[in-house]
């Protein structure tokens, strides 16, 4: 028994010890990529937009359409990471290929930072979704590596906080009639948490509590400023006379009019929500995110603000059911007309083609800015 006990723990602590150095050369192989995946990306979008601007004053159309462009395969990019990591997307619920080509009102449950990136995975397999794309996100996140980019292709930066508030919605009023009409974005996505899940329960459950709303606990009771400004910008309002008007004097009723309201419920395996440090990192099993879509036409949302809030805090009561049946039996509930659960796929072809892409742009770019500093210099 002894001798058999001191063969087997060494072979055991071995094995053990290649699996720790296997994940650990493979979470520094995966972090150098990203980093350089992000050098040789970012800057040259930002050139290629420079190459571009004339156009925006000479034929805006075409600008913005190849800014679409580029900006998809950029998110693409990002896209790669959690799919190389083996992090997979299911999506069941209602056939949104409906509301793809219109204009809808995205909203979704926040529980990390992998939320987003989950996202763009998901989108980024569905054409011409994309390019007109409006997010609406944290303005810290104009200052990190993506925030540029993110400036160039008009995103929203909201306010966060009690006291910015009201600023954010008049400011998010005002981009509506200056970006997401004039570039006719389609989809809006919109987080109406307004934070993630773990640091916003606390607070929302107090909030509930002392209004007698519903505890929530895998969800936070959502913020009603961006939705319901949202819904009054796209929204024609009736006159008296039986016409139509709108704070915006140029909206058009049959383009600029707000079609559908997607509403995502994501859930996480095993309750556990990735971040973006493990999809870039990789050091967690491959595991599968699922999305559940419930589609609603925009005329079903009420005008009136307490019918209107009602209607969003139902919604969120309707994702806590959801996900507690997820979590306790690892699906979610099916309902009439909801399509068969599906397996996200993505092109490994397409990836390897804009890697080389932006390669040889970087390479370009760079024997280009080499060759204009030595004329200077």
């Amino acid at each position: 028994m002894k001798t058999d006990l001191t063969i087997e723990m060494p072979d055991g602590r071995l094995k053990q010890f290649g699996y720790r150095a296997t994940v650990t050369c493979k979470v520094i192989i995966r972090i150098l990529f990203v980093l350089i995946n992000n050098i040789y990306c970012i800057p040259t979008y930002c050139v290629w937009m420079i190459i571009f601007f004339p156009l925006r004053k000479i034929h805006p159309n075409l600008y913005w359409k190849l800014e679409g462009l580029f900006f998809h395969w950029l998110l693409a990019m990002v896209s790669m990471w959690s799919w190389s990591a083996g992090y997979d997307i299911v999506e069941m619920g209602d056939d949104i290929r409906l509301c793809l080509n219109d204009r809808t009102l995205v909203l979704v449950n926040h529980q990390s930072t992998a939320d987003v990136p989950m996202l763009m995975t998901n989108f980024n397999s569905k054409a011409g979704v994309l390019p007109n794309i409006m997010w609406i996100m944290d303005r810290i996140f104009k200052f990190t590596n993506f925030g540029i980019v993110s400036i160039i292709h008009q995103d929203f930066f909201i306010l966060s906080g009690k006291d910015q508030r009201e600023q954010a919605v008049k400011e998010l009023r005002t981009h509506i009639r200056g970006s997401y009409l004039p570039r006719q974005r389609k989809l809006i996505i919109l987080f109406p948490e307004g934070g993630f899940l773990r640091k916003r329960r606390e607070a929302s459950q107090r909030y509930a509590q002392k209004n007698n709303l519903p505890l929530l606990e895998h969800v936070t009771l959502p913020r009603l400023g961006a939705f319901s400004a949202i819904i009054d910008e796209l929204s024609p309002k009736q006159t008296k006379y039986g016409g139509v008007t709108n704070n915006n004097t140029e909206f058009n009723e049959n383009s600029d009019k707000l079609a559908w309201i997607l509403d995502i419920t994501v859930a996480y395996s095993e309750g556990r929500p990735l971040d973006l440090p493990t999809i870039i990192m990789g050091q967690r099993r491959a595991c599968r995110t699922h999305m559940y879509y419930r589609l609603f036409p925009s005329s079903l949302v009420p005008r009136e603000q307490e019918e209107m809030t009602k209607w969003l805090f139902d919604r969120w009561e309707e994702k806590e059911r959801l996900l507690e049946t997820f979590y306790a039996t690892g699906e979610f509930p099916s309902h009439k007309g909801s399509r068969q659960t599906a397996v996200i796929q993505q092109d490994c072809v397409r990836f390897l083609i804009l890697h080389l892409f932006f390669i040889a742009s970087s390479y370009a770019h760079y024997r280009i800015i080499h060759y204009l500093i030595g004329l200077v210099w």
